[in-house]
């Protein structure tokens, strides 16, 4: 009577590895799916399914490493950054020439026939994501390039300063980071 307890458990002990779920498919699922039927009646072969021995690791040591890189090249557009709320932004106007909006007094005796510039000071993206630019107003600039909030800003100043020039930059892109906290690594806001 005794063989009894100790022959169930050990059926139940084989058993178990069937009855749990498992992590990944079973071979017969692999090999299952290396071939799926074509429209034309016949086989496609998905991937190919290969017996793993020295022969096999000697031959794949030879081989240099593949990369999808190297065999196609990398054709994706640069990733433009946008600028987003939150982020500080300054903004810099030239004018074609003196005596306009952002040009300082005239002096009696000096001559300038240069551009003049002013620089506004850097500031937050607010939360209706629009920065002020002096005689132009609030300009939204959350969700675009740098260039294109340039653009806005010049048409906005067009007729009130001498032939604007603008450069818009992104001083602290604050949007584009993350914050890691945690036990093993002090908290700080690190780029993405």
């Amino acid at each position: 009577m005794r063989t009894t307890p100790i022959l169930l458990l050990a059926t139940l002990a084989m058993s178990g590895c069937t009855l749990l779920p498992a992590a990944g498919p079973t071979a017969t699922a692999i090999q299952a799916g290396a071939e799926v039927p074509e429209s034309g009646g016949g086989l496609l072969a998905r991937y190919e399914i290969i017996d793993i021995n020295p022969a096999t690791i000697e031959a794949l040591r030879g081989r240099p490493l593949d990369s999808l890189l190297a065999s196609f090249g990398d054709h994706r557009p640069s990733a433009e950054p946008l600028i987003g709320i939150g982020d500080m932004v300054a903004v810099s106007v030239w004018e074609a020439g003196s005596g306009g909006l952002f040009s300082g007094p005239l002096v009696a005796d000096r001559f300038s026939a240069g551009s003049k510039s002013a620089l506004i000071p850097e500031q937050p993206v607010g939360r209706d994501g629009s920065i002020s630019v002096p005689y132009a107003g609030r300009i939204a600039v959350a969700g675009r390039r740098p260039q294109d909030v340039q653009a806005l800003i010049e048409n906005e100043l067009a007729g009130k300063a001498i032939q604007p020039q603008v450069l818009v930059s992104v001083t602290k892109p604050i949007s584009q980071t993350v914050t890691v906290t945690g036990e093993a690594v002090a908290g700080a806001r690190l780029p993405l």
